[in-house]
């Protein structure tokens, strides 16, 4: 973990960042009436390929957005952790206690109470502090915005009392245990890493305890094209079960053959037992199986043509990851609630401003969140006023490719 000034952090835009901290440290004083001494900031995220494959130890390829929270922090002298977030209730946290609690589920406390926990686990130091966050990832954009705000706890916790040692994929880890354990979402370690991590990388959790990382340069600017994330205003409430049954699904097939996950099996063996897989664990569970092989050898393809600079090939890689969560892992609408298909309709819409140009897919969890475009310059505008027609003014937001994970700010 390092500090970070804002022209590294912000590129584009480091002059409007700065004001935004100058507003955020007088509302800081506001709520505690001192100043702050710290900052930090930590982003979102953009799955470009490998839809629900961490969890069963596969591939991703991800990048952290432009798009991040940001706080403005004093430590404290005590086990209290004070956190007010823009538009949200204050969580005042006791650290002196680290167990999980049931009236914490689903809740900001239980993130941090649980990122300090994982730390504390780990062997690192913890304490109390004071923080004011505000965020420009919205809570339910697709974006991740629970990832964000974990990493950024694992941050100020590792900055305030480690000196900074704690690597980004040890915050990672603690924030995955944070939102597994005691906030109730089992999740794979995909967004917190990328949050964490920054820049544009692929992912490969084959062995969970060291995920291997590697970092690839490109830009999507250079070949005409803009990433766009849209916001299908689909409501997150009760589909936990829904994201649960992908996981748990996948994990029954490889269970059959007496494995931990599909990482550990060969396509071929499930072809082979067709039959007695679908007695056993049922046909969607077979079919997300076979999505899973599919996709985590696309995202080795996926970065391979990025590589080579061949971007005709990785759209195409794009597209097929689309149809293939479309079809076989089915996570574009809940069976839970067939009335309601935003999504659906995003990816319509996006294919019939698109045509046979860009691509566009679903984009992370699924089933009410958001989809993926890389949209050709020339038809941004169209793209964009044909999303917001469906979905309201804002709901389409063009980011770029953000050099910088976790982090500390040099504000000076």
């Amino acid at each position: 973990m390092s500090l970070n000034k804002l022209e590294k952090i912000y590129p584009s835009n480091a002059q409007a960042q700065r004001e935004r901290f100058e507003k955020a440290k007088e509302k800081y004083e506001s709520i505690f009436g001192d100043k702050p001494q710290r900052f930090f900031s930590a982003s979102g995220r953009s799955e470009v390929g490998g839809n629900h494959t961490d969890h069963n130890c596969g591939r991703v390829l991800a990048c952290a957005v432009s798009l991040d929270v940001i706080a403005c922090v004093t430590p404290r002298d005590d086990s209290i952790i004070r956190v007010k977030s823009e538009g949200f209730p204050e969580d005042e946290i006791d650290i002196s206690s680290l167990e999980a609690k049931e009236s914490e589920l689903n809740s900001s406390a239980a993130l941090i109470r649980g990122v300090a926990a994982a730390l504390n686990r780990m062997g690192y130091k913890i304490g109390g502090f004071n923080a004011y966050t505000t965020s420009s990832v919205l809570k339910g954009s697709g974006i991740s915005s629970s990832a964000a705000f974990e990493v950024l706890i694992g941050n100020i916790l590792g900055s305030l009392y480690n000196g900074g040692e704690i690597d980004a994929v040890k915050i990672a880890m603690a924030s995955q245990t944070a939102e597994n354990e005691f906030f109730g979402k089992p999740s794979g370690l995909m967004d917190q890493m990328a949050s964490s991590v920054g820049g544009f990388i692929t992912i490969d959790f084959k062995d969970l305890k060291a995920p291997e990382i590697k970092a690839i340069d490109f830009d999507f600017e250079k070949y005409g094209h803009s990433l766009c994330i849209v916001d299908t205003k689909g409501s997150h409430a009760d589909l936990t079960p829904e994201y649960a049954a992908i996981p748990a699904e996948m994990k029954s097939v490889a269970e059959f053959f007496a494995k931990d996950c599909l990482r550990e099996l060969d396509k071929s063996v499930v072809l082979k037992n067709y039959e007695a897989l679908r007695r056993r664990c049922g046909d969607r569970a077979v079919l997300r199986a076979l999505h899973f092989f599919d996709e985590n050898d696309r995202v080795s393809r996926q970065a391979e043509a990025l590589e080579k600079g061949d971007f005709d090939k990785f759209l195409k890689l794009v597209n097929e990851s689309g149809y293939s969560s479309y079809c076989y892992l089915q996570n574009i609408y809940a069976n839970s609630d067939p009335k309601n298909q935003g999504m659906s309709l995003g990816l319509y819409t996006a294919k019939s401003v698109l045509g046979d140009r860009g691509a566009c897919r679903v984009h992370g969890g699924g089933f009410a969140g958001t989809i993926q475009a890389f949209v050709p310059n020339d038809l941004l505008d169209e793209f964009i006023k044909a999303q917001e027609n469906l979905f309201g003014e804002g709901a389409c937001h063009v980011l770029s490719i953000r050099p910088v994970g976790g982090t500390e700010v040099d504000l000076t």
